[in-house]
């Protein structure tokens, strides 16, 4: 069977085909030229969310993330050695004489010079102590307020001036707030503080230019602890903590080392009471209370006379008292504490301990040294301003019989032969905005004993005498 077809399908089929790609290419050119019409929208969207992300993170970084620091840095001249740290930045006491020969070698050798090796000068500058912090404020989870800080600078660590600045941790700690807690009383407020911050006892810092801010007339100490604080009235507040040590610890005969309060077990507490009225005067009442094992091993004889070590329980607690107060009226602020420590070489004070009594089973006991330390600090100005210090520290000695002077344990090993401390430093300091410029003269004096230990009060009595630093320093410093 023959089938004809009309040529004109065709056309009309071929006709049909080129419509439909043109129309598929008018789709696909649509499509494409909606698209680029898009794409900007779609750009400044993004743009617009980026920006508004940004501008919320930064605002939360305002709110929440406060940094600070300074840049300083010390220029010091010393008249004699001292016992101090830090690059010597940190001044304590001045070391006693170290004469080359003594006075009958002298005699015998006129031709010779009799001198005292620690009767030598020296200077130095360097920036040790520039510091970085941040604070964090303002974080709240219903009645509970949130805040925090963290705080390091630079400083020689263990190489002396000669060594590469660290950057180490000083303070790093949580805060929790809880206000208003009793109902009609807008003044009750408790808080909780957890993490490394000034020890209660060192957080009142007397004003002077230098790095050791009274030391060892005030302690110094920041340390580990968890404190709580309660306002009691509007005008009275308790204080409590418990306290650990790190890098302010207590003496022993492994020397200082913080393995003593680590094997006790038990935490340094504090217990304090706060008198405020308004911003102008406070008073500081409070006792610090430390419970330290210097040894958990021991030795005895046996009884074919050989040594064998043995588990000990040694302890030595000691309690220190200590009054704060801070007055202030204009451009004037006088400050004044004194504490009567028992031992507190943990808190860079001069004390330290002895063995009392050496046991048969191994064990020793343990006698504290009693120091009275007292300093007041006095202000005057603003733009410039005068700064006038003056500190005083007794030694009262052991506070029972020593064994011997070898059983004696002190902080820097140079406070066993100290009896009395005085300093006077007057400064004066001119800020011309975030830049101050210092110029403080510090002069310390130590009086030592030498000679035979009193054995009552671990004292070396004999031949008692004065010797003196003579500290001059400019200080700048460029707040931020």
């Amino acid at each position: 069977m023959l089938v004809f077809v009309n040529s004109d399908f065709f056309g009309i089929f071929a006709h049909s085909n080129t419509y439909l790609i043109m129309l598929h290419r008018l789709s696909l050119i649509t499509v494409l030229a909606a698209l680029i019409c898009l794409f900007p929208s779609l750009a400044v969207a993004q743009t617009a969310d980026k920006a508004e992300k940004k501008t919320k993170v930064i605002n939360h970084l305002k709110e929440h993330y406060r940094p600070y620091g300074f840049i300083r840095n010390y220029f010091t001249y010393d008249s004699r050695e001292s016992v101090s740290g830090q690059a010597d930045m940190f001044n304590y006491v001045p070391k006693d004489h170290q004469w080359n020969m003594t006075e009958a070698e002298a005699a015998l050798s006129p031709e010779l010079r009799r001198e005292d090796m620690n009767a030598v000068g020296s200077f130095r500058f360097l920036s040790l102590t520039t510091r970085l912090g941040l604070n964090i404020v303002g974080y709240e989870w219903g009645k509970t307020q949130f805040s925090g800080k963290i705080e390091a600078d630079f400083y020689a660590g263990l190489t002396g001036v000669t060594g590469v600045a660290q950057f180490r941790l000083r303070l790093a700690y949580l805060t929790l707030a809880w206000d208003s807690l009793s109902v009609g009383k807008e003044w009750a407020r408790v808080s909780l503080t957890l993490g490394q911050d000034w020890h209660p006892m060192a957080a009142d810092l007397c004003d002077v230019l230098s790095l050791n801010t009274g030391a060892p007339f005030s302690p110094f100490s920041r340390t580990p602890q968890v404190r709580m604080e309660a306002r009691l009235t509007p005008w009275f507040m308790l204080s409590a903590a418990a306290l650990w040590q790190m890098q302010y610890v207590s003496a022993g005969p492994k020397g200082m080392s913080a393995d003593y309060i680590k094997y006790s077990k038990t935490p340094e507490a504090y217990l304090g009471l706060n008198f405020m009225h308004s911003d102008a005067f406070l008073l500081r009442l409070g006792v610090d209370i430390l419970s330290i094992s210097p040894r958990h091993e021991g030795t005895v004889s046996g009884s074919g006379g050989q040594e064998v070590r043995v588990r000990v329980n040694d302890r030595l607690t000691t309690v220190s008292p200590f009054a704060f107060m801070r007055y202030s009226v204009g451009d004037f602020s006088v400050k004044v504490k004194t504490i009567f420590a028992e031992s507190g070489e943990h808190m860079s004070l001069c004390g330290g301990y002895g063995v009392s009594k050496i046991n048969a089973d191994g064990s020793w006991e343990y006698t504290p040294t009693r120091n009275s330390s007292t300093w007041i600090s006095l202000t005057y100005g603003r733009q410039v301003k005068g700064v006038l210090f003056a500190g005083y520290v007794q030694n009262f000695g052991t506070k029972t019989s020593v064994v011997d002077a070898d059983h004696l344990y002190f902080n820097k090993n140079m406070f066993a032969s100290i009896h009395r401390l005085w300093r006077l430093s007057p400064a004066l300091v001119w800020t011309i905005g975030p830049f101050q410029l210092g110029a403080e003269y510090e002069l310390t004096s130590a009086q030592y004993g030498t000679g035979t230990m009193d054995l009552s009060k671990g004292l070396f009595m004999d031949n008692l005498h004065w010797v003196y630093n003579h500290r001059v320093q400019l200080i700048t410093k460029f707040n931020f």
